[in-house]
C-alpha cells in the first residue's frame, strides 16, 4: 500500500514535469563512484521515459586532479576555480571529454537511454574568451591578490539550437565543460557555470545542481541542518553570514543568477543518495534544497 501512496503523491508531479526540460549538472565525485552513476543512470531512464527533457552537463574536478597528481602536477584551485596551465589544460581534455563522458554515455546505455557526447566545442555551443587576470580576495586572511587563470573561459555566447534538436529526437546530450574561442582555442570552463548558461538560453523548469552533499545546509558540520527551501533573498543572506561558505559560494551565487535570468526553479540535491533525483522531482517533501524567487512557487 506504501508503494501506491507514492505513486498518487507523484503524479501530480508526473503532469507538472511533462514536457518540461531540466538541467542537470553532475559532480565529477558521482561519476567517479560506478555505483552512484549506475543509480542515477536509473533515475534520469525514467525521466526519459515521462517525456521530461534532460540536458546533462558534468565537471571531473576529482578526477582531474588525480590525473594531474600522477603526472607530477600539482593542482591549483582558487575559489573554487582551477588555475588551467597549459599541461592542465590537457589533463581537462582528456578527463572531462574523454573518460567521464564515456564513463556516463556507457551507463545511461545500459539503462536504455539514448545519449550524445558532447563539449562546448560542438556545434558552437559555447563560444569563450580566455579570463583576464582577475583580483581575488581570500577569505580567511582577506588578502587579496591578482591571479592568472591560464588557459580559463568567461563564456560570450550560447548557441542551444544543437540541444534543442537532439532532445526532440528523444536524445539526452551529455556535455562536458569545454568552450572554443575564435582563435581555435580550447578554453576550461566551470561545469556549473555551463549548466547555468545553458539552463537560461532553453528557459529550463529546473537547474539541478547534483553534488556530494544534501543540499545547502545551516551547520557544514551537521548534515542533519539541510535548509529544504529558500528563496534568493534568504540565499544570499546565507553567503552574507558565513553560513555558506568556500566552493559552495560559488556553485549557489550562479544559481541565483540563473534564476534572476529566468530559469524557473533550482535545486542543490546529493547525487550520492540512492533515488534522491526522484524523491526530490516526485514527492511533496522532497530531499534537497529547493531555490525559488517567489516564496509561494
Amino acid at each position: 500500500m506504501k508503494d501506491i501512496r507514492l505513486l498518487k503523491e507523484a503524479l501530480p508531479y508526473l503532469r507538472r514535469h511533462r514536457r518540461q526540460t531540466m538541467v542537470i549538472k553532475l559532480g565529477g565525485e558521482i561519476a567517479a563512484s560506478a555505483e552512484a552513476l549506475d543509480s542515477l543512470a536509473q533515475d534520469l531512464s525514467l525521466l526519459t521515459h515521462v517525456n521530461i527533457r534532460i540536458i546533462l552537463v558534468h565537471g571531473g574536478g576529482p578526477q582531474a586532479t588525480s590525473l594531474s597528481e600522477k603526472l607530477g602536477l600539482q593542482p591549483r584551485m582558487v575559489q573554487g576555480r582551477r588555475v588551467t596551465d597549459a599541461e592542465t589544460l590537457a589533463v581537462a581534455k582528456m578527463v572531462f571529454a574523454g573518460q567521464i563522458n564515456v564513463d556516463i554515455l556507457a551507463s545511461l546505455r545500459r539503462h536504455g537511454v539514448r545519449a550524445v557526447g558532447l563539449s562546448g566545442v560542438d556545434g558552437d555551443i559555447l563560444a569563450a574568451v580566455r579570463r583576464p587576470p582577475t583580483a581575488m580576495t581570500d577569505e580567511v586572511t582577506g588578502e587579496t591578490e591578482v591571479v592568472d587563470f591560464g588557459h580559463v573561459g568567461d563564456v560570450t555566447e550560447v548557441d542551444t539550437s544543437l540541444l534543442s534538436l537532439l532532445g526532440e529526437n528523444g536524445y539526452v546530450p551529455v556535455i562536458s565543460s569545454l568552450a572554443g574561442d575564435d582563435q581555435g582555442n580550447a578554453l576550461n570552463v566551470n561545469a556549473d557555470t555551463v549548466a547555468s548558461i545553458i539552463a537560461r538560453d532553453l528557459n529550463a523548469s529546473k537547474l539541478i545542481m547534483l553534488t556530494g552533499v544534501r543540499g545547502l545546509l545551516r551547520d557544514a558540520q551537521d548534515p542533519e541542518s539541510l535548509i529544504s527551501r529558500a528563496t534568493v533573498r534568504e540565499a544570499r543572506a546565507l553567503i552574507a553570514d558565513g553560513s555558506v561558505a568556500g566552493g559552495m559560494v560559488p556553485k549557489l551565487t550562479t544559481m541565483i543568477e540563473a534564476l534572476e535570468d529566468g530559469v524557473g526553479q533550482v535545486v542543490i540535491l546529493s547525487g550520492v543518495e540512492e533515488s534522491a533525483l526522484l524523491l526530490e522531482l516526485f514527492t511533496d517533501g522532497g530531499v534537497g534544497t529547493l531555490i525559488t524567487q517567489d516564496p509561494s512557487a
